[in-house]
């Protein structure tokens, strides 16, 4: 898992979703109430598998050389609250970031954004880095959404997955939709997608989309 959150992170910085150090992936150890996450302040160049640390669900360092990311206790609460949750990101990608400065969500009037997301993509409440207000913000904002990621106002984004990997993906998903819907406004008004259409497209692609396996 070390291995697998680190090589995240160029993910990161390949879609141009980070600046300098801010940003951090995480991924539950399967079997274990224990994730591994970024430590704080560290550039990505230097990032290694061996730099990654180890936390249990309470945020507390269990393994590692270097304190661990200052969103640690909000990743922790997700993984507390959320069993299904395997991988959490936070950046503050420029375009979702500006919505959440906004403090308004993203309207589902794109199919890409049906597709991955279920719907609008969700804006949480303020909230203080540092504690755990920031995961349970995202928690309580999710009750009722099939969105994997939230903008949480005057900061920026949080994405969950059933694995790391998938919640990069929505991260860089996110940031994509955020763009052109906001360059969508700028040339007038955006027009929804009705509700029955956007759970068709959905249930194709999280159900029918891709390779599937014959077993």
């Amino acid at each position: 898992m070390k291995k697998t959150v680190c090589a995240l992170h160029s993910e990161l910085v390949r879609y141009g979703l980070v600046a300098w150090t801010a940003g951090n992936v995480s991924g539950r150890i399967p079997g274990e109430d224990l994730f591994v996450i970024k430590p704080s302040g560290v550039s990505y160049d230097d990032l290694t598998p061996d730099t990654m640390v180890v936390c249990d669900l309470d945020g507390n360092l269990v393994e590692g050389d270097y304190a661990p990311s200052s969103d640690t206790a909000a990743h922790a609460y997700i993984y507390r609250h959320m069993p299904e949750v395997g991988g959490v990101v936070h950046t503050h990608s420029t375009y979702a970031s500006a919505w959440a400065a906004r403090g308004e969500a993203i309207p589902c009037v794109l199919t890409a954004m049906a597709d991955e997301f279920g719907g609008e993509i969700p804006i949480g409440p303020f909230a203080l880095i540092g504690g755990d207000d920031i995961g349970r913000g995202l928690v309580d904002t999710l009750k009722g959404h099939r969105s994997p990621a939230v903008l949480m106002q005057n900061h920026g984004v949080f994405t969950i997955g059933a694995t790391p990997k998938a919640a990069v993906k929505a991260a860089v998903m996110c940031e994509d939709v955020a763009r052109t819907v906001h360059v969508a406004r700028q040339l007038g008004s955006v027009i929804p997608i009705e509700p029955k259409h956007i759970d068709a497209l959905y249930d194709r692609y999280q159900n029918v989309y891709g390779q599937r396996s014959s077993k």
